[in-house]
């Protein structure tokens, strides 16, 4: 590592893999703002990949190419660039560090088979980034750790290397160690020393960028003297990971352990996922052709990182849920592939993300498509056969035309119409299905409605194609509240999913508050008498009937008794009569909302032998109950959701104490996994509808919470008073 450097290549040409083992796939993970997207740019340009800095050749950027994240100046969805080094293709995956869209993240860490954890010199790590460690680690995905921001003011790269062992190496500190030491140059006015090079601690070489391209050369007794105070301890943990177990005897008894045993030790570690080396980047200064520490982390990837082939084999089964062998790496088995993200091009039109697991996949042929279909988000199931369009490598705004993707390898397929992300993509005559990998539940409710006419005949179709791009995003049309309502991940999930349908479906919807499915019910029994008399001319209208209402228990429903007497209330008329009390609970009687849990008896009434009629004896039904209950008290029921939070334990106390300010009952803590706590709460939903956003606060961004329905139960009055005073002033 860091011995020889490699030959750059691939600019302006499409990438293509022969093998899967000069393939290696890896996923960038980060918080917003840690450098992911500028560390790619770096590896680009120092690969070869950019004729300048960030730049593919027709000017564009090899990622965030996207307008929206030109717009915020941020990552919003997850980007492929390929880039080659030594021979190897290299798929590197930019993904969002926004909370927010954490699916892309998902997508991401699915479609790769190591992850390079980009940290901030200046900002640290933040809890996302931890649990995103914690989940890679309960895994085995190979990991390494790249410092970024060395140019800051307050940056130090030693400090941030030992936070990296505390925090990554919680379990095992030998197994997050740095393989450099920074050189620094001389300090400018602000008394900041910049990073100008590397020192190797296995190769105990120096590795100059000052010059805007990388120069090796002997260190000099101070330089050789830091890296020989630092070498034994990242050789110690080398050779603790080693398969040879009388290689830690030898090495403490004084023989000297060669360059090229300690290199293939390392990387196989790292491989195994066992060892996770800490390296430096840095962007290229202007003009130069290679950033700090470039080098060194393609050396890494491309020696350290697994190939596709040590991946482990894929479980996999019939669309019909029948069992089917385990599929490995191999071009020439079964095709198995999975669309791990959608997109559309306004002049491609759907444009789909693939990574190819088994098999070999080729342009312009006739595959299965199968889903699992999420009926809960507005994604149907799939099991369907597709003719795949083009095939192509993207680079920024680009697409490269391939011919075929193999296993192991990804690609971009064109036209493919029913696939969403998440699907499966198999021979047509062996149809496969590979389990779905793990999605957040959005719980951020954005009810919308069509800015106009024009707006409203487009909104279905735009909604649709906005769902099918993002499976983390969840359609509702509410059949209470009769509103249309997108679930998000959080608000810059909201904004990002209105600006898409504006600028891409032109669509354009108007937010509304969200509305949650309130009852109503009696508080004490009560009678109502409803007369419904007309005549003008002709057959009138005659109907009266008399009514008593009592409160049932919670879950009863409308229940409906017959207890005339004589026949004044002729028997054709009785389901009428319930027709039309149905139909005013229905519509509610006090603010509007469903009446429930109640029973209603109709005692008596009226009937004439010509003008009495169903529509009258209904009309007569809806007025006695509402006069009874506007001689009763109406209570307001409110839906309660049984909440489970999890987060780190010393957020326990933050996060019962903001659920008691929400009206909420903590019924029960449990232990969730180690350092987290489970807290089990029931809570109003009137009270989270924001919960998805104000959790991350509380949290500091490490917790997570799912909800159920559970009942509806009454509403305090003065909150009902406050919510019957908005019905009438929207009335």
């Amino acid at each position: 590592m860091g011995a020889t450097s490699h030959q750059a290549g691939a600019a302006g040409r499409a990438l293509t893999a022969d093998r899967p083992s000069s393939i290696r796939n890896v996923v960038l993970v980060g918080h917003s703002g840690s450098g992911k997207t500028t560390l790619v740019e770096a590896l680009a340009l120092t690969a070869g990949a950019v004729n300048r800095a960030g730049r593919v050749e027709d000017g564009a950027t090899v990622s965030d190419y996207d307008e929206i994240e030109h717009r915020r100046q941020r990552s919003v969805q997850l980007s492929l660039v390929p880039v080659e080094w030594g021979g190897i293709k290299i798929n590197i995956l930019d993904t969002p560090g926004y909370a927010d869209f954490v699916g892309e993240l998902r997508a991401g860490l699915r479609a790769a088979d190591a992850a390079l954890f980009v940290v901030s010199a200046s900002d640290g790590i933040d809890g996302a980034t931890r649990m995103v460690w914690d989940e890679c680690e309960a895994v085995g995905m190979p990991r390494a750790i790249v410092v970024t921001h060395l140019e800051a003011a307050r940056s130090d790269y030693t400090q941030m290397a030992t936070v990296c062992g505390e925090i990554f190496g919680a379990d095992d500190p030998d197994a997050v160690i740095p393989l450099y030491l920074p050189l620094h140059g001389p300090a400018g006015p602000d008394g900041h020393a910049p990073v100008t090079g590397l020192l190797g601690l296995l190769s105990r070489r120096v590795y100059e960028y000052s010059s805007g391209e990388r120069v090796e050369r002997d260190p000099d007794p101070a330089e050789l003297a830091l890296i020989t105070e630092a070498r034994s301890r990242l050789i110690e943990g080398i050779i603790a990971e080693s398969e040879d177990e009388s290689l830690m005897d030898r090495y403490l008894g004084g023989e000297e352990i060669d360059f090229k045993t300690l290199v293939d030790d390392l990387e196989r570690a790292v491989a195994r996922g066992t060892f996770h080396p800490v390296l430096m980047a840095a962007p290229a200064a202007d003009g130069a052709r290679q950033g700090l520490g470039t080098v060194e982390l393609l050396e890494l990837v491309t020696g350290g990182f697994p190939t596709p082939l040590e991946r482990a084999a894929v479980a996999v089964t019939r669309p019909d849920g029948s069992a089917r062998p385990d599929v490995t790496c191999d071009p020439d088995g079964s095709l198995v592939a999975e669309v791990v993200k959608t997109s559309s091009d306004p002049y491609v039109g759907r444009v789909s993300l693939v990574r190819v697991f088994s098999g070999t996949l080729k342009a312009e042929e006739t595959v299965h498509v199968s889903g699992h279909g999420l009926a809960d988000r507005g994604h149907e199931d799939h099991d369907v056969d597709e003719r795949v369009g083009s095939l192509s490598s993207p680079f920024g705004k680009q697409q490269r035309v391939l011919t075929r993707c193999i296993a192991g390898d990804l690609a971009c397929v064109a036209k493919l119409t029913r696939a969403e992300t998440g699907d499966t993509l198999s021979a047509k005559d062996d149809p496969l299905l590979m389990a779905p990998w793990t999605m957040p539940d959005p719980l951020l409710p954005l009810a919308i409605e069509a800015h106009s006419k024009a707006d409203e005949d487009k909104l279905s179709q735009g909604l649709a194609r906005l769902v099918a791009e993002d499976p983390t995003m969840r359609l509702e049309q509410n059949p209470h509240t009769h509103q249309v309502v997108l679930w998000c991940l959080g608000e810059a999930h909201q904004d990002v999913a209105l600006e898409r349908l504006r600028t891409r479906y032109g669509v354009q919807v108007d937010p509304v508050p969200h509305k949650v499915s309130l009852r109503e019910t009696f508080g004490a029994k009560a009678a109502g008498r409803g007369r419904h008399v007309k005549q003008s001319g002709g057959h009138g209208q005659f109907a009266v009937c008399e009514i008593e209402v009592e409160p049932l228990p919670p879950g009863s429903g409308i229940e409906f008794v017959d207890k005339v007497v004589g026949g004044a209330v002729p028997r054709q008329f009785i389901p009428s009569v319930e027709k039309g009390v149905r139909t005013q609970a229905a519509r509610g009687v006090a603010a509007g909302y469903p009446l429930v849990d109640v029973r209603i008896t109709l005692l008596d009434g009226k009937a004439h032998s010509v003008d009495s009629s169903d529509a009258a004896f209904q009309t007569a039904g809806a007025l006695a109950l509402r006069e009874a209950a506007a001689e009763a008290r109406i209570d307001l029921l409110e839906p309660v959701a049984e909440l489970a939070v999890v987060v780190p334990d010393e957020y326990v106390g933050p996060v019962m104490s903001d659920l008691a300010g929400r009206r909420g009952r903590v019924v029960g803590t449990d232990q969730a996994e180690p350092g987290r706590t489970r807290v089990r709460a029931e809570i109003p939903e009137i009270e989270i509808g924001r919960y998805a956003v104000e959790l991350r606060s509380v949290s500091h961004g490490t917790g997570r919470f799912a909800r159920a329905y559970a009942r509806h139960e009454p509403m305090p009055p003065q909150i009902a008073e406050k919510v019957r005073e908005q019905a009438g002033k929207g009335s």
